[in-house]
């Protein structure tokens, strides 16, 4: 980075974090959700709701600013925005977050996501023409994909699964490390949906075959819940209740040719494995002034197996195709050069589109978490593929 380039690094940090309980039938409405989340985010930071003079929500969140903000009871809001798309919202809002920040327009920023994702509306369950209508128009192109039973993320990224095996030889066994690992990470953590459910890796290749070559267990936990984050300048961040967390660096990405609409038009892509994580990772690793040797920790969006597996490729823990041996290898456990997902994740924890992941990342830097590597002082936090994404390293403060 040259002298005098705009840099967010260092500048802003996590002063606090809060979550619901994650369930499979909450009984409690969205609102509520977000607010108990916020609530404890901003007691977590040892502040007062009307600390808060900003939020930023995710452009999927039927809760808006203003219903938060009323139910907060907050008197000096003077900014708010939102991000997506979709599970690609959590590290964009945070980008938002600084950026309000480091231009004045706010000093303590709130980001949530809150969802009955279980009981409510399922963002696995597809779009289909009899749920939602017509279909096509407005440059998205799913009719060339709905209508003939592409209805699903889950069915998208199966066929990209395929296409890695066919591609580079990856096993059933490879995907099935990636959700063994998660799983023993949430026998460790009581909040955990998967808390007390073991899993072995024949449970894993014994689980019904959900959309070849994905499994019931690929796939992650549609859940009830809500998390919060408290963002401010580094220097309020010191003097809150808890150890600051420091935002190293945030960015947002996509791939020449994204493609338009939800996710199944990345199918018509020239390369369908070119996905938006192997740019982002070049961005945000050069406005970090770091590279994948210096990450401790890993959290990573995982929505499925194969998002897991596809992104230690991307950001350089191991090259193109050798993914799948690389999350055999061990490397991804405890004790591995490379810890991911120590919280559950998705696919063991909860299903909050990613929110979770900063939670967590926050809570390793802290010295905090369930399952805490020992002396982590960067951790790397993504958000979701593969239309466009976004991804940040947190760093323990001093």
């Amino acid at each position: 980075m040259k002298q005098g380039e705009y840099s967010h690094q260092d500048k802003c940090g996590i002063a606090g974090v809060g979550w619901t309980k994650f369930s499979k039938n909450s009984g409690r409405s969205v609102l509520s959700l977000a607010t108990e989340a916020s609530l404890n985010a901003i007691r977590d930071a040892g502040l007062q709701p009307d600390d808060i003079d900003g939020i930023v929500r995710c452009d999927f969140d039927v809760v808006a600013h203003n219903d938060l903000a009323n139910s907060l009871n907050l008197s000096n809001l003077t900014y708010w925005g939102y991000s997506g798309a979709g599970g690609a919202a959590p590290a964009g809002m945070v980008a938002q977050a600084i950026g309000a920040i480091l231009s004045g327009q706010a000093k303590t920023v709130l980001a949530f996501r809150s969802l009955n994702g279980r009981s409510g509306f399922r963002l696995g369950k597809g779009r289909t023409q009899a749920s939602s209508g017509a279909i096509g128009g407005n440059g998205s192109y799913e009719e060339f994909f709905v209508p003939f039973g592409m209805v699903s993320p889950g069915q998208v990224w199966a066929m990209l699964a395929q296409r890695h095996m066919h591609q580079f030889g990856t096993k059933p066994e490879d995907l099935g490390h990636i959700a063994v690992t998660s799983r023993e990470r949430a026998n460790s953590n009581p909040n955990a949906q998967m808390h007390g459910r073991t899993m072995t890796l024949d449970d894993y290749l014994a689980s019904p075959m959900i959309s070849s070559p994905l499994r019931l267990a690929d796939y992650c936990l549609e859940t009830d819940g809500a998390c919060a984050l408290v963002v401010t300048s580094a220097e309020r961040a010191a003097d809150t209740a808890k150890p600051p967390v420091l935002i190293r660096a945030v960015a947002q990405g996509a791939v020449t040719g994204i493609q338009p609409g939800m996710v199944g038009p990345v199918l018509s892509r020239p390369d369908p494995m070119t996905l938006p994580s192997v740019n982002i990772a070049k961005t945000l690793y050069a406005r970090a002034g770091l590279g994948p040797q210096d990450i401790d920790v890993a959290q990573l969006y995982d929505c499925f197996t194969i998002t897991v597996l596809v992104q230690f490729e991307d950001y350089g823990f191991c090259a193109r195709g050798e993914g799948g041996p690389f999350a055999a290898s061990g490397a991804i456990k405890m004790g591995g050069s490379l810890p991911i997902n120590t919280s559950g994740g998705n696919l063991s924890e909860g299903y909050i589109h990613g929110m979770s992941h900063i939670v967590e990342g926050v809570l390793q830097l802290r010295g905090e978490s369930t399952s805490q590597v020992e002396g982590a002082e960067t951790c790397l936090v993504t958000s979701g593929l593969p239309v466009a994404t976004g991804a940040m390293i947190l760093r323990r403060g001093s």
